[in-house]
């Protein structure tokens, strides 16, 4: 496949998904009434209006909101990773504040801090607008009384490497905070609360993507302490997370707020844009290159390797079978794998499903799969993803380089940037989990 059409199917894809054209969908606003998914907030009735968050899409959905609100915007504070900034001019009223990703960091504490005081400022005649996305939960940091920001840092690369779902790891994480699962709509209360949620998160379950914030919480202190006993690491994270852990098991630390919870009788919660319409972008835009395409599922979990065999087995039919599309055809999976890490390479959990598949591939002419990272970092690394044919791994081997040994290390970025493949896109200021693109020419 030649190398302009992959990036023509991936501009599609994140084109769809621009966070300030999301928000500008989702509100309208017709002189002094904003309309938000079917409700009406008469800015008449409100004294001031707050804006605050945290994400990777953070910058340009916050430049959305405040050029909605124009000068109703009483002050705003969003937390977004490093090199997310905006692009173009931000009102005097916004601060968009850089902090690390994935382990958080003190910029992100701080800023985080700022968010807490901005909601604990609305009162009653206020309006809060909350902008949520994907990696929220690192950027907005605000560790439970009795941790430290080194606790949350250690349990943080604890959770990463364990190989925990999202769901699981934002379990632990609502747990030793002051501000997710629905304790920043506490803060806030009783103030009214919109929050524009851009999702990175499987099924987009709202108490999952950013750890929810402002969304009531099904899990426990009790359900936080069985994903680390499940996963072998109770003994691995700090002694001060398992006390606090353990203390709000046993009811002496207060439980996040839950479903049925007065609080969050005047909150709205709207998703805004998530990996649907990324995948459903790409099929139109394979479909206007001349493929048969098929969006096949984008509820895709599991190991980043096992899935890039799946996606391997997939490029076969297609090529061997004509199924399920006739070539030349274009199947896309979206979702968000996970990796185990045993090894001591450096990679993303699309890398490695790419290496997997190269793996599975080698020898197959006419196949090629893309896996992409919407947000461009794909793990801690500056590639969102990687490329690969039937022909990857007999041209490393050419180079001198065992892709199997590669994987084992989990080290699929030194192999791509060794071997050719990998994706640089740089920060997208989006995040809608990742896309896998599976072409039969």
């Amino acid at each position: 496949m030649q190398p302009e059409m992959t990036m023509h199917l991936i501009q599609a894809a994140l084109a769809a998904v621009e966070p300030g054209a999301a928000v500008r969908v989702a509100v309208g606003r017709d002189g002094d009434v904003l309309s938000v998914a079917g409700h009406a907030y008469n800015l008449r009735d409100y004294d001031r209006v707050f804006l605050a968050g945290g994400g990777k899409a953070g910058a340009p959905m916050a430049q959305a909101l405040a050029a909605i609100l124009g000068d109703r915007l009483t002050a705003g504070w969003v937390n977004v990773k490093e090199g997310h900034l905006a692009r173009g001019t931000v009102p005097a009223a916004l601060t968009i504040h850089e902090a690390r990703h994935p382990v958080p960091d003190a910029a992100g504490l701080a800023g985080a801090e700022r968010v807490l005081a901005l909601a604990r400022e609305a009162g009653a005649r206020d309006l809060l607008f909350c902008l949520i996305s994907g990696g929220g939960s690192a950027l907005l940091p605000a560790p439970a009384a009795s941790l430290s920001l080194d606790d949350v840092q250690a349990l943080t690369g604890v959770l990463l490497r364990c190989g925990a779902t999202i769901n699981e790891v934002n379990a632990v994480r609502k747990h030793v905070s002051r501000l997710a699962g629905g304790q920043l709509a506490r803060a806030a209360a009783p103030a009214a609360v919109v929050s524009l949620i851009l999702s990175d998160v499987v099924g987009s379950p709202l108490d999952v993507i950013a750890s929810g914030p402002t969304v009531p919480d099904g899990s426990t202190f009790a359900e936080a302490l069985a994903v680390l006993d499940r996963y072998g690491v109770t003994e691995t994270v700090p002694a001060t997370v398992r006390a606090h852990l353990l203390a709000g098991r046993q009811g002496r630390v207060p439980e996040t707020p839950k479903p049925g919870d007065r609080l969050f009788r005047r909150v709205q919660n709207v998703i805004v844009g998530g990996n649907a319409i990324a995948a459903q972008a790409a099929k139109a835009e394979a479909e206007r290159l001349g493929f048969h395409a098929l969006v096949l599922s984008t509820y895709v979990e599991g190991e980043a390797r096992e899935v890039g065999r799946v996606a391997a087995g997939i490029a076969k039919s297609l090529t061997a079978d004509g199924l399920p599309l006739a070539r030349p055809a274009c199947v896309i999976l979206g979702g968000e794998t996970t990796v185990t890490v045993r090894g001591a390479g450096r990679g993303g959990r699309n890398q490695e499903l790419a290496l997997a598949a190269a793996l599975a591939l080698d020898g197959w002419a006419g196949v090629t799969v893309i896996a992409l990272a919407t947000d461009g970092t794909d793990g801690p690394t500056d590639a969102a993803g990687a490329v690969v044919t039937g022909d990857t791994v007999r041209r490393a081997r050419e180079q001198g380089l065992d892709a199997a040994a590669f994987l084992a290390a989990n080290d699929a970025y030194t192999f791509f940037d060794r071997a050719g493949g990998l994706l640089r896109t740089g920060p997208t200021n989006t995040n809608v989990n990742d896309l896998t693109v599976i072409l039969a020419e």
